[in-house]
């Protein structure tokens, strides 16, 4: 590799809050080295989920606030809309969509993950696979010029989406396959009073329904379903999950099984390219080898990147709790949440439960807090001891 080109001692790949994170974690360990951050996004490192929650129901939240201010914290070189199409792992280089070379001591991959979408007309933009700042940009015009939206998807987005939109004086219509809204996530109890939520809040539910394409005649949006019918609106957001964007992983023949694989340090099979957040399948300490696609860990995990590339040798041990907020209830959860691994509901009162998921020998792989504040801990603790008398378990979380 000639000298003539650019070259970091910590190159990273991704701009959103993995990215942030990491620099923060290498500024711990190291105040000099250099750190370039090359991302494909138009905005900076900002707080991804106040793009589906706070923006929407918090007055005082505004948009000032959802900047990470990374550059000015960190001093790191950002390129905005930078595409990376390649790494040369012999060269220690990446190469950018227009050609330019980038070289690298220490890489780390945090591409994060993009939208899964439908068949839809291209290039339309009343059509949103939400994802990016830009999308909620882009939904609050769609948002203020009145008429339906359809919302697809009845998962994490498209539940905060639909509550936001209709807490917003937004019509707003949702699609989802399941009977009950929540019930592959939620035992049949849970689930009624989860989506009764949204009926009270006022969203039309479209339920054990799929999206087979969005068509669209002129000023109205067509959203087809499966069984032929097909509902009008005026905007739609698909809200249906995300995958991981692992293509340059791949190309460059680092170790992959559902996403980038690393160890304990977060390295992979390449000893000068680490990987971390929604990309990165590492030795979760309690949940086994796995991929988690939520803010906590792109914000821990991010950390104790950073800080391996800088020379840090302790392992990376955090397990990671998910959440989600819709028309004042907050739900959060460690490891596995899946209405079929028999759940067992633990009712505290006042709208407060706790649910148990648990393997074939009544073990918890799962625990799911409803309204209940500051037991995580509790929850990973619970997964650890693996217990699986009934009566113990409904006497851990109180």
């Amino acid at each position: 590799m000639g000298d003539d080109i650019q070259t970091y001692d910590y190159l990273i790949i991704g701009g959103g809050m993995v990215a942030d994170a990491a620099a923060r974690g290498i500024r711990e360990r190291d105040t000099a080295g250099t750190i370039g951050i090359l991302s494909a996004d138009s905005d900076e490192p900002y707080t991804r989920p106040a793009l589906s929650k706070k923006l929407w129901t918090d007055p005082d939240f505004t948009w000032d606030q959802v900047p990470l201010d990374t550059v000015a914290d960190t001093g790191a070189e950002l390129r905005l809309n930078t595409l990376v199409t390649r790494i040369d792992r012999f060269s220690r280089a990446v190469e950018t969509g227009d050609g330019e070379l980038v070289g690298y001591r220490r890489l780390l991959l945090a591409t994060g993950s993009t939208p899964r979408t439908i068949p839809a007309p291209e290039g339309d933009d009343r059509i949103l696979a939400f994802r990016s700042a830009e999308d909620y940009r882009r939904l609050r015009e769609l948002a203020e010029r009145g008429g339906r939206i359809i919302v697809i998807g009845g998962g994490y987005i498209g539940t905060e989406i639909a509550a936001a939109l209709a807490q917003n004086g937004v019509d707003t219509e949702l699609v989802f396959p399941d009977a009950t809204l929540g019930a592959s996530q939620f035992p049949p109890a849970l689930a009624e009073r989860y989506e009764k939520l949204f009926v009270y809040g006022g969203v039309d539910l479209v339920p054990g329904r799929r999206v087979e394409e969005i068509r669209a005649e002129g000023n109205v949006l067509h959203a087809v379903l499966d069984d032929g019918q097909e509902r009008a609106g005026d905007a739609v957001v698909i809200g249906l999950g995300a995958d991981p964007v692992v293509d340059l992983a791949v190309a460059a023949e680092l170790a992959i099984d559902d996403g980038v694989l690393v160890d304990e340090h977060l390295l992979t099979n390449d000893r000068s390219i680490w990987a971390a957040g929604d990309i990165a399948e590492y030795p979760d300490p309690i949940l086994g080898r796995t991929r988690v696609e939520h803010v906590d860990n792109a914000t821990e995990m991010g950390e104790a990147v950073g800080r391996s590339m800088a020379g840090e040798e302790t392992p990376y041990t955090h397990t990671p709790y998910f959440y989600s907020q819709v028309f004042g209830t907050r739900w959060e959860a460690v490891g596995t949440v899946d209405a079929s691994r028999d759940p067992l509901t633990v009712d505290l009162g006042d709208d407060r439960a706790v649910v148990y998921y648990r393997d074939e020998s009544g073990a918890p792989v799962g625990v799911l807090l409803w309204n209940v504040a500051d037991a995580r801990d509790l929850a990973r603790a619970v997964l650890v001891d693996r217990e699986t008398s009934e009566e113990a378990l409904r006497a851990r979380i109180r």
